[in-house]
């Protein structure tokens, strides 16, 4: 029986007393019996839990206490076990790292597009104002292998922290078309995205919540494979059940 509640969730907003947020979440988190990792930075939070429904959805209420939380969104999906072998929560200088400290989503997001209208420009072949559409992935070149969009741009980074000079070398291919970036949960395509439209490029869209919320959405369609997730599952399906090899 799959009851266990994994949830994924990030937000960009400034947090200069990450350090201190440490401990008194920390504590919270193992009064809970969660497992899983939460990062704080300066610029934000990122975590994923698993455990008790009650429990998780617990503590997602306690950081949206926070008003500086209070639109943290999360990402579900449930499995049999806990994928996670212990608690961490761990204060770092950005909670996705990309070295590239003139982008702060914080102070502006690139313009996220749904899952379902996603779906529809890629059932008609266009986005609404005819531009052709171009899926660029933003994730390590072994999560692409896992799966991706059908025809997605896949530039076999070895780390996130490639992605501008990638973008560098093939800015060419994006320019005149509408681009949409994505990942797995959002928050690297929600950087590149910022990053794309630094470089001069003007349609650009990030994919709110990125694959875990399409597949929530839209199902598979258009996407071949499963999409890995960094915990025990490996992998989910469009069902957001663990792969079957």
């Amino acid at each position: 029986m799959n009851n266990v509640l994994n949830a994924s969730a990030y937000l960009f907003v400034p947090l200069p007393d990450a350090a201190s947020l440490r401990e008194p979440l920390l504590a919270r988190a193992q009064a809970l019996g969660l497992k899983g990792t939460i990062l704080l930075a300066t610029e934000g939070i990122n975590l994923f839990l698993a455990g008790a429904p009650e429990a998780v959805r617990a503590l997602l209420d306690h950081l949206r206490a926070d008003p500086r939380l209070a639109d943290l969104q999360a990402k579900e999906s449930w499995s049999e076990n806990v994928p996670f072998a212990r608690l961490r929560v761990k204060v770092k200088r950005e909670i996705i790292r990309m070295d590239h400290p003139a982008i702060r989503p914080a102070a502006g997001r690139a313009p996220a597009l749904p899952a379902p209208v996603l779906k529809r420009w890629l059932d008609q072949g266009h986005d609404d104002a005819g531009r052709p559409v171009v899926l660029l992935d933003t994730r390590n070149a072994f999560e692409v292998d896992y799966g991706a969009f059908d025809g997605a741009i896949d530039w076999r980074l070895a780390k996130f922290s490639a992605f501008p000079q990638a973008l560098r070398e093939h800015l060419g291919e994006l320019r005149g078309k509408t681009v949409v970036s994505y990942c797995t949960g959002g928050i690297r395509c929600e950087k590149a995205a910022l990053v794309m439209r630094e470089a001069g490029l003007s349609d650009v869209w990030q994919l709110e919540g990125g694959i875990l919320k399409y597949f929530e959405e839209a199902g598979g369609a258009h996407f071949r494979g499963s999409c890995f997730v960094f915990d025990a599952r490996e992998a989910l399906d469009p069902g957001l059940q663990p792969a079957r090899a």
